[in-house]
């Protein structure tokens, strides 16, 4: 039977390049038959693009604050509104007004994806009067939705503990991607001599552990960090690097395509996620980094917040410490690497976490839902 809505408008605030979970949805979306347009912005920076499906990334007078969200929500609003699709789906808080509002006016359908627990970030808890404008617009509108989506089980429950709703819950997990053979390390400049660690994300922000991470390398000499990606925290990781003279231990690699980052990772020996339990965003968090370091086949060390540590202890895929400071790292670390027969034992268990934890599960949860929706 063919969906109700044909045509589909998915948007987000990012410049489309790394979100894997958003291209789920318009792969899913796809497969259902709808004719799909993602909407972003287009950056400096950001990267060439080439989706089955169609895009859009605007370019916008500017690129942060209140007028690059007055910007976007605007052009977004009028964009939907004028537009002839039939479906909205609104990515995060900071697309939800303008997706509301247009599937309001026009009568149609909209389904709010929250991947993560957005008022509580360390960059809104650090500004109250910012916070409470994005919680009045979350107030106003979330219990008026009727379809919500998001990542894991802990923020599904936080929200239903504010709201009172009952929220779908589709995981972070990557579909599996054939990525082809592992590159050498010679054919990526890597040391061989050297045990390589990684930290991934296009969101490397504050309180997100990179700074420790980079700080411990002061004394891992037999060791190289790789941080991947971006975020509020660069500039502050790269001083670091200068000031500590850890060039030779750290090296800072921008964003990535995909396959690109996982080659890097994929010769790794250990992969970081090292989010601080400073707000309810990151208590709550389970990023994508955690589920392509196990499809990497390399074990993690993480910071012991309850969704990712979780994982990491079910499956015995790796090290769980109780906070990302330099010294607590770096015992780590070194304890983890002297014990090759602990390391090889992780890591075999990081490639059995992956078989078990697929990508395709989570496409069929995000299916169902949109199956669901009302006809």
């Amino acid at each position: 039977m063919p969906p109700p809505f044909q045509r589909a408008i998915v948007s987000v605030t990012n410049d489309l390049a790394t979100d894997n979970r958003v291209h789920r949805t318009c792969t899913v979306l796809q497969e259902l038959g709808y004719d799909v347009l993602l909407v972003g912005r287009q950056l400096p920076g950001s990267l060439p693009l080439e989706r089955p499906y169609r895009t859009r990334r605007m370019r916008l007078l500017f690129n942060k604050g209140p007028l690059f969200y007055a910007e976007y929500n605007l052009r977004l609003f009028f964009l939907l509104l004028l537009s002839r699709a039939t479906f909205f789906f609104s990515n995060d808080l900071d697309t939800l007004l303008p997706n509301f509002l247009a599937a309001r006016l026009r009568g149609k359908e909209l389904v709010y994806d929250t991947h993560e627990f957005f008022t509580e970030v360390p960059e809104l808890v650090q500004r109250p009067r910012v916070r409470a404008v994005w919680l009045a617009i979350e107030r106003r509108i979330f219990p008026k939705l009727r379809t919500v989506i998001t990542v894991n089980q802990s923020i599904a429950e936080a929200y239903k503990q504010r709201y009172g709703k009952d929220l779908h819950v589709v995981r972070n997990i990557p579909m599996p991607r054939v990525l082809g053979p592992v590159p050498s390390r010679a054919a990526l400049d890597l040391p061989v001599d050297k045990r390589i660690m990684v930290l991934q994300g296009s969101g490397i922000n504050v309180d997100r552990g990179a700074e420790e991470a980079v700080l411990a390398m002061r004394e891992l000499p037999d060791c190289m960090l790789l941080i991947i990606g971006g975020g509020d925290a660069w500039p502050v990781l790269q001083q670091l690097v200068k000031e500590h003279a850890l060039e030779g231990r750290v090296r800072l690699i921008g964003k990535l395509p995909y396959a690109r980052m996982m080659d890097y990772t994929r010769n790794a020996d250990l992969g970081l996620t090292l989010d601080k339990d400073t707000n309810l965003n990151y208590r709550f968090s389970l990023p994508n980094k955690l589920f392509d370091y196990l499809h990497a086949g390399i074990p993690v060390l993480a910071t012991d917040l309850p969704e990712v540590a979780g994982i990491v202890r079910r499956h015995m895929c790796g090290v769980v410490i109780p906070a990302p400071a330099p010294e607590v790292i770096r015992q780590a670390v070194e304890q983890l690497f002297a014990d090759p027969a602990r390391h090889a034992s992780l890591r075999h268990n990081a490639s059995l976490a992956a078989n078990a934890l697929g990508g395709e599960a989570e496409a069929e949860r995000l299916r169902s839902v949109l199956q669901g929706l009302p006809q």
